[in-house]
């Protein structure tokens, strides 16, 4: 009798023992009821917050500059402009600066500027970003780090004259683009000219490079004379959490921040792990319910079920039916609705007469 007490208490606070940490793991995953939705326009979605209490942990942090009307979210506490931070993508959209080298028609350098940014976290998005130089007769070229590896980048642009390039092509006359390896924290660009510049001063005046998120930029012809007055461009970054494994971050499971209605994915630029809604689900994949990952019901939106008649949600999905008399699977993309012949009773009463009957 003795034992199995014993045992029954080892049970219980066992079970205690792992309620506690539930609830502790719940709660760092539960944020203050004054924390600030936007600054400025951009919206600030968890785990980025702009106070303690907020955020995550201080990776995410987000200074809402209010010298600036409206207000801009910066990142960290670098002046480092924030534009959108995305939940669905995991991305986050900043300004980044505009290398240049301009002459003088003789073609002596009247001013020449580097783009640097350094970033601790959330590296530059290799799949979502190109580095673009503009400009003819111009050689771009970018140093960047990847871990410990010194890595470069860049392309050559040349044309003849300026009738010689064309609008939203970037292919070497007037504008050139190149890929940038993964994993990229660091990042250098600078820009300069090849030979004499008198003979295209007129129509090129300046050479550029910059990194820029390649949906946001379409060379124009008339980007030459000056890339018309643009010093900073929109750039992607990826963002995720820490530096583990999810199988590694699942193990300590007081710093993990998936929350146990979502799902768990590596990074796929970088170290981290990202948490997501599972499919049929939305919402903030890193808070807990009723804020986290909620069931859709695709049966409210035509645009997300493909069924023909009667439509019944469930969780995480739905099913399509038949009305009655009918048989088949309900759905526009399979075998629809059909009049099941089973049930179709004919009867001659002088003349062929249809009714149905409930077998």
């Amino acid at each position: 009798m003795g034992l199995q007490r014993k045992h029954l208490h080892r049970v219980l606070l066992w079970f205690l023992a792992a309620v506690l940490l539930a609830a502790a793991t719940e709660a760092s995953q539960t944020i203050r009821s004054d924390c600030e939705e936007y600054c400025g326009d951009v919206s600030i979605p968890y785990p980025f917050g702009t106070r303690e209490g907020c955020y995550l942990n201080e990776v995410f942090l987000i200074t809402c500059n209010h010298n600036f009307t409206p207000p801009k979210p910066q990142l960290r506490t670098s002046d480092i402009e924030v534009l959108n931070i995305s939940l669905d993508a995991q991305e986050l959209r900043i300004y980044t600066s505009v290398a240049r080298t301009c002459y003088d028609s003789s073609g002596g350098i009247i001013r020449s500027s580097t783009a640097f940014v350094r970033l601790n976290y959330f590296p530059f998005s290799y799949t979502r970003n190109k580095f673009t130089a503009v400009g003819c007769d111009t050689l771009a070229h970018a140093v960047a780090l990847q871990g410990d590896d010194l890595i470069k980048t860049g392309c050559m642009s040349f044309c003849a004259s300026a009738n010689s390039s064309s609008d939203g092509v970037c292919s070497g006359i007037g504008c050139c683009q190149s890929l940038i390896p993964e994993g990229l924290l660091i990042f250098n660009s600078s820009v300069r000219g090849q030979s004499n510049r008198s003979r295209i001063w007129e129509f090129s005046p300046c050479s550029y490079s910059f990194l820029v998120e390649e949906d946001a930029y379409n060379f124009s012809t008339a980007d030459l004379r000056g890339l018309q007055n643009t010093s900073v461009v929109p750039t992607v970054l990826d963002w995720a959490v820490g530096n583990l494994t999810c199988e590694e971050a699942q193990k300590n499971s007081s710093n993990y921040a998936c929350p146990k209605q979502s799902v768990c994915n590596e990074s796929s630029n970088g170290p981290g792990y990202r948490c997501n809604c599972p499919q049929g689900y939305q919402g903030n994949p890193y808070l807990p319910l009723p804020n986290g990952c909620q069931d859709i019901d695709e049966c409210e939106d035509s645009t997300l079920n493909n069924c023909t008649n009667s439509c019944h949600n469930i969780p995480g999905s739905y099913k399509c039916s038949c009305p009655k008399w009918y048989k088949g699977d309900g759905k526009r993309d399979g075998e629809g609705c059909t009049i099941d012949p089973l049930l179709l009773t004919k009867v001659s009463l002088g003349k062929s007469l249809y009714f149905y009957t409930e077998q």
